[in-house]
């Protein structure tokens, strides 16, 4: 694809909220021709759903990754199932590997007995996705695609998106949980329409919006790229880690942060302690960002596995269901 072209996906999946005023005046292109583009980019399926990105841990949520072997084997199988999965509503996200695992569901929980009693309700009308592997998530680490951009453009960005962790526990005002709740059925919503849905006045609902980003609660507006039709190759990488020390670990995580095509890495509790995805142009870029990694952390690394990313299938931050009642508090 063009430059221009890598750098208006890059703004358009970093920011979904971008107007287009402002992106024309970085891009230095007319609003117009940005329009088009855009939704040439949306009707070819390269830019999909936007999501907001919601820091859950101040909601008292536990995030647990659920690896399902084999659960399929026809297109209608998997659809079924994919429809169960994301009908419930403590699943905020699922995806599609193609290896050892299949289909991947991650699930927001109040407690582990919270998710143990949802997996089992989903296994139990699919006995076929009795074979999973479960992963708790302490501490994930959004990374910007600074790959689709020039060297010395003014857009890259070295800044990443820390989600989870030991955070307090956050109250909510009635305010914030209806801007919350919109925001997050529809993160491309103009203030105007937020302040409608949310029963506020526009400059409310813009105060109650610019509150919860410099509280770290909301921490960015993104969209779902598909990496497949734009011949990039997306895949993650499975690290079990040993002889750990705080100074070699905050090497790696520069060393994550700086790798420009890792786009996001999620440390975790379970079979292995540290994921890593990568979106690369090719398999021989992929393979030396990996031979690389090895090399410098050869101490580190325990052993590795790789595992090729087809697609998302839902992408959020945070489940709905904090919403359902009006006696609901959002912790």
């Amino acid at each position: 694809m063009a430059k221009y072209d890598y750098e208006l996906l890059y703004m358009v999946t970093e920011n979904s909220r971008m107007g287009l005023r402002e992106m024309s005046n970085r891009l230095k292109k007319s609003p117009q021709r940005l329009k088009y583009s855009i939704s040439v980019l949306g009707k070819s399926g390269i830019i999909k759903e936007p999501f907001c990105v919601f820091d859950y841990s101040y909601f008292g949520l536990i995030l647990f990754r659920v690896y399902f072997k084999g659960g399929y084997i026809s297109e209608n199988d998997k659809q079924r199932i994919l429809e169960q999965l994301n009908s419930n509503p403590y699943v905020t996200t699922t995806y599609e590997l193609t290896g050892e695992f299949d289909l991947v569901a991650e699930f927001l929980c109040p407690n582990p007995s919270k998710f143990n009693k949802e997996l089992k309700k989903i296994v139990q009308i699919f006995p076929t996705l009795n074979d999973y592997k479960i992963i708790l998530n302490l501490v994930s680490y959004l990374f910007p695609r600074n790959f689709m951009l020039t060297t010395n453009s003014h857009e890259a960005s070295n800044i990443e998106v820390i989600i989870g962790g030991d955070r307090e526990l956050a109250d909510f005002s009635p305010n914030e949980k209806a801007v919350i709740k919109n925001i997050l059925a529809e993160p491309k919503l103009r203030l105007t329409e937020l302040a409608k849905r949310s029963g506020l006045n526009i400059k409310t609902a813009k105060s109650v919006l610019t509150g919860l980003e410099e509280r770290n609660v909301i921490k960015g507006y993104k969209s779902i790229l598909d990496t497949d039709t734009l011949g990039l190759n997306k895949c993650r990488l499975f690290l079990r880690l040993h002889n750990i020390s705080a100074e070699r670990e905050k090497e790696l995580n520069e060393h994550l942060q700086k790798t420009k095509e890792i786009v996001q890495a999620n440390k975790t509790v379970g079979d292995w302690d540290l994921e890593v995805d990568i979106e690369a142009e090719g398999s021989v870029r992929t393979r030396a960002i990996i031979m690389r990694m090895r090399r410098e952390f050869r101490d580190l690394i325990e052993s590795f596995n790789l595992i090729d990313f087809f697609t998302y299938y839902k992408r959020s931050y945070l489940p709905m269901y904090l919403f359902e009642t009006d006696t609901g508090n959002a912790r």
